[in-house]
């Protein structure tokens, strides 16, 4: 590509991004408005303090008067000053609020995006996912809160001014006409290449969040293999890369800086210059002449004050670039692709305690690199029962899976939901499921707080209840501080087994009809493998549970297996049905054996 097509692209990019930012103005409510109105009312009553302060120093100076007969002009200058004041302390605060409630926003919705997504379409590392929730929306702050006033001062503040300077002096204002867009002209001019710098600072940023938490989540693996060392220069390299990519967006920050206030300079000066010889020649009286050169000043100020700000323009640019790439192309995540996949039953059937909860029609999926994750699933799926999906690895048990939940848009094929369930969108859908994944996730928090993320009502002896009914209570006994104890995350404190037994526990607590469970067996032992499934026969009466599995005594206690193979369900029905008629079934726990 030319240098000119890629200098066009980067300019197309450039104002479609600022269009996503001003498309999240509307969330900053009136506080935006109120900054504007506000910063515009504190620049204007510069004009009053200026023609009072020319007043009073003319009149003592020139007119000879006495300081004490200005009296009631210095009382005014004072509440001047102190409404003056007053009122750039509310700008502020409007600033604040403006920029705040965008942040606030803008994070619901991420997080909402995160959950409509799903584990399966976001980075398989966190630290990224981290940055842009965080240090992502944070860089946004000051585009809100000083960039987009500003913006608006830039206009009308110099507007209002020019008006009184022009009644003053219309020499002075048309050089104040003049000079004024040589300030944002050299600002672009300076700052063209400051947004590809920025990007490279986020992406820099990006890589070494990634690589100190991946190092810091696997130090013990590190230690064992005698390579923490090597891994801490990996991270120095990027610490210093990111040193580097910061003190080139920062020189070019002063720069820009430097540019603004030399020509505001040099442009007062003139003002000044002027002001003098006409002085000096008796052309102009002082009063005027000071009222007009304690203006100048604060007719650059907004100019110098977008030139401060602009590198916060380029900063949000970068990183709304990244969020967007989160949320995706919408700034709202709908429920569109759940509308079009997700459909009630035409019929409500009539025996409850057997009915199909879903059925699955024609289900097809693939994934953004290629690969077919399902071909064409048919499937129902009963109340009361216990189902158990087998397959080889990449078969589709687990696309199967976020396909139900609705973390992966299907291309083709439709889910029938149980109409007495009343569904209404995908959040309200998957509060009906519950999803138990091979790595169950804990936050670095309580026992207590842990188990209350599926039912922050519940008390401690209905936690105690369920932790018991897991096979958890010998384990609780012997930690001193009971559910007020804190495990890691990821609970680094408990063995594979107690993370399942507690995966299993929080489950116990959320009212989901729907159970999706992905080999919750494959860390327990033989007696603890017997309780849990043991469980799950008890607690299916009045839900579906689907299970992945290839542990034999889960197989055994399925009502229904089953069996995919390349993406597509090959054959229903019981362990010894299958056995019976199904030589992959047969195959695969032949080769699966050495597991079981």
């Amino acid at each position: 590509m030319s240098e000119q097509g890629a200098s066009v692209n980067a300019e197309q990019s450039r104002k479609h991004w600022q269009q996503r930012l001003r498309a999240l103005k509307p969330h900053s409510g009136q506080w935006l408005r109120g900054t504007v109105l506000l910063s515009w009312l504190a620049g204007s009553m510069l004009i009053a303090q200026a023609w009072l302060l020319s007043r009073v120093v003319n009149a003592v100076v020139f007119d000879a008067q006495e300081l004490s007969a200005q009296q009631g002009s210095l009382w005014a200058l004072l509440g001047v000053f102190l409404l003056r004041a007053v009122l750039i302390w509310a700008a502020e605060q409007a600033a604040f609020e403006a920029a705040a409630q965008v942040k606030s926003r803008l994070r619901s919705d991420l997080l909402a995006a995160v959950h409509a997504r799903g584990p399966a379409r976001l980075p398989q590392s966190h630290a990224g996912l981290v940055d842009t929730l965080v240090d992502g929306v944070e860089a946004l702050d000051a585009y809100y809160a000083r960039y987009l006033p500003t913006m608006s001062l830039v206009v009308w503040l110099p507007l209002s001014l020019l008006v009184f300077v022009f009644v003053s002096d219309g020499l002075s204002a048309l050089i104040l006409l003049l000079t004024a867009p040589l300030i944002p002209l050299f600002m672009m001019l300076v700052g063209r290449g400051a947004e590809r710098r920025n990007q490279q600072q986020w992406a820099s940023l990006n890589r070494l969040g990634t690589h100190l938490l991946d190092m810091i989540q696997g130090l013990t693996t590190l230690r064992l293999f005698n390579a923490s060392r090597r891994e801490a220069k990996a991270v120095a390299n990027l610490a210093e890369q990111y040193r580097q990519r910061s003190m080139s967006v920062l020189r070019i920050a002063f720069l820009s800086s430097f540019v603004l206030e030399f020509f505001a300079t040099v442009s007062i000066a003139i003002v000044a210059v002027m002001i003098g010889f006409r002085l000096y020649f008796g052309e102009m009286d002082f009063q005027h002449g000071f009222f007009v050169l304690l203006l100048a000043p604060e007719f650059y100020l907004p100019l110098r004050n977008l030139g401060t700000h602009y590198h916060a323009r380029m900063q949000a640019i970068a990183a709304i670039e990244q969020i967007e790439a989160l949320r995706g192309t919408g700034l709202l995540p709908g429920d569109q692709g759940f509308a079009d996949t997700f459909h009630a039953c035409d019929v409500a059937p009539q025996d409850e305690a057997g009915s199909p909860l879903l059925r699955l029609r024609g289900l097809q999926q693939c994934y953004p690199d290629g690969r077919q994750g399902l071909a064409g699933v048919d499937l129902d799926l009963h109340r009361g029962e216990l189902l158990v999906v087998v397959g080889e690895s990449g078969a589709g048990k687990s696309s199967l899976m976020q396909a139900i939940l609705g973390f992966l848009p299907l291309r083709q094929g439709r889910i029938e939901v149980d109409p007495r369930l009343r569904v209404n969108g995908l959040a309200n859908w998957q509060e009906h499921c519950l999803w138990l994944p091979q790595q169950p996730w804990f936050t670095a928090a309580t026992l207590a707080a842990n188990l209350r993320l599926a039912d922050p009502q519940a008390s401690d002896a209905q936690m105690l209840a369920v932790l018991s009914r897991c096979g958890l209570a010998d384990w609780l006994a012997t930690l001193p501080q009971g559910l007020a104890t804190r495990i890691g995350e990821g609970g680094q404190v408990m063995s594979g087994g107690q993370a399942h037994a507690l995966a299993m526990a929080r489950a116990l607590m959320k009212p989901a009809e729907l159970w999706l469970l992905d080999e919750p067996a494959a860390r327990l032992d033989v007696s603890h493998e017997a309780a849990m499934i043991a469980l799950l026969r008890e607690v299916k009466r009045d839900r579906c549970i689907v299970v992945i599995a290839h542990r034999l005594d889960l197989l055994r206690a399925a009502d229904r297996i089953a069996l995919m193979v390349g993406g597509r369900v090959e054959a229903v029905g019981t362990h010894e049905e299958l056995l019976q008629c199904a030589p992959e079934y047969v195959e695969l726990l032949r080769a699966a054996e050495w597991r079981l």
